[in-house]
């Protein structure tokens, strides 16, 4: 009996189909020796199975016209293609040789680590990306949420046949699966094609587990010297969970403070005072944990400035709330943006696939729209305490030297 788990959005209104296979395995899952072995796994699934080589598995995907890819986060992996109707089966047998009969022979992966270790380079060489990785590192400080998805460059130079053989065969089951699609194709065809294809997957026990996360208390400061034009501040603590009943009112939280052009923050900071030209809030939700940050850059001499006003407008939210006026505004931007940015069938591949991997409540896009329609000011306002009533965290890369920057950030938040 098939323990595959399937979700589907059947529309036949298109002639197309995105399908993804969902695995629930990321950086959380990972000991301490296999740091970045979820995100290595994802490229050594497109390197060659029994029957097809790299270039063979690209090829089938060519003859169909898919677009075709995968990509690792900290709580799963996920391998997608979208095709034409008429594709399905050929796609769903592609992907499922990939992540059923992958090889990860020994010549491929001493070429892919060096692919790997450019990748984790480029990343360090991009400041704007970088600073997520430090400000995880210091929300959750032993936790494997605060560790880079892609690893280190000592853990994957060292990463061998033996070590992938032995990571799929503990994470890649039919228990730890969920198979995804939206377009053209009924339920109960993506079942019977998942059946099919995917049975020699070994059935597994039961999903990987997603513990608490321990109350271990967050690194207030990291600062890192870097050759940049801008400073890259992420300011923030602690947020609300993916399962959490608040995100509603967190994601309007967000909305109002640093969303679109007419909140809060982005009229301050940018609009005001011309201290950058990207400023945004927002939650990275995972499975009982989660973070807020507000990110902005600034040129060096801006630094204190621009946090001494986002500083000032915190206190202004809580002191005094907000009104009827932007909360509706920030509630019909969410409704908006929501419906705009599930219109293609990825998109909603994609929604269905992350809410059922992480082993959430599934409910359709109404649904959520209703939540959205009760949540009411005095919820954002309790969101809005709840994570600005916790220490903050302030993490930067700047061309400054760390204690210089350490003591304009203490003069600014003073």
């Amino acid at each position: 009996m098939s323990q595959i788990k399937t979700v589907c959005e059947y529309d036949p209104s298109v002639h197309s189909v995105a399908l993804g296979l969902w695995f629930r395995v990321g950086s959380r899952d990972e000991l301490a020796e296999e740091g970045g072995l979820s995100h290595f796994m994802e490229h050594m699934m497109f390197k060659g199975t029994k029957k097809r080589t790299p270039l063979a598995i690209a090829s089938a995907f060519d003859a169909m016209g898919a677009e075709s890819n995968a990509f690792t986060s900290k709580e799963y992996t996920c391998f997608y293609a979208r095709m034409r109707d008429d594709d399905v089966e050929a796609a769903m047998e592609v992907l499922s040789d990939m992540v059923v009969n992958s090889q990860f022979p020994q010549d491929e992966i001493n070429r892919e680590r060096e692919v790997v270790i450019e990748e984790i380079a480029r990343g360090e060489d991009e400041p704007s990306d970088y600073i997520y990785d430090v400000f995880s590192k210091c929300i959750f400080p032993s936790h494997n949420l605060g560790k880079p998805i892609i690893g280190t460059r000592q853990l994957v130079g060292g990463f061998m046949h033996d070590n992938c053989i032995a990571y799929h065969d503990k994470h890649y089951h039919q228990a730890n699966l969920v198979v995804a699609a939206a377009g053209n194709i009924q339920p109960e065809r993506l079942q019977e094609l998942a059946d099919r294809y995917l049975a020699e997957l070994p059935e597994g026990t039961q999903p990987n587990d997603r513990s608490a996360v321990t109350d271990e208390a967050p690194k207030l400061r990291q600062f890192v010297k870097k050759d940049t034009e801008q400073a890259h501040i992420l300011y923030g603590m602690p947020g609300i969970s993916a399962d959490d009943d608040r995100r509603h009112a967190a994601r309007l939280f967000e909305t109002i403070l640093a969303g679109p052009m007419s909140s809060r923050l982005f009229q301050e900071v940018r609009e005001k005072r011309g201290l950058c030209y990207a400023i945004y809030a927002s939650t990275a939700g995972f499975v009982h944990a989660g973070q807020f940050f507000i990110y902005t850059g600034t040129r060096p001499d801006n630094i204190g400035e621009s946090l001494s006003v986002i500083s000032a407008e915190l206190k202004r939210f809580l002191k005094d709330g907000i009104n009827q006026e932007e909360f509706e505004r920030a509630r019909e931007y969410a409704l908006g943006h929501m419906v705009l940015s599930a219109e293609s069938a990825r998109a909603k591949m994609t929604r269905l696939g992350q809410v059922a991997v992480q082993g959430l409540p599934l409910h359709d896009l109404d649904w959520e729209m209703e939540q959205y329609r009760k949540v009411t000011p005095t919820d954002v306002m309790a969101v809005a305490a709840s994570v600005l009533g916790q220490p903050a965290t302030v993490c930067a890369i700047s061309p400054l030297a760390e204690d210089e920057v350490a003591t304009i950030v203490d003069q600014a938040l003073a």
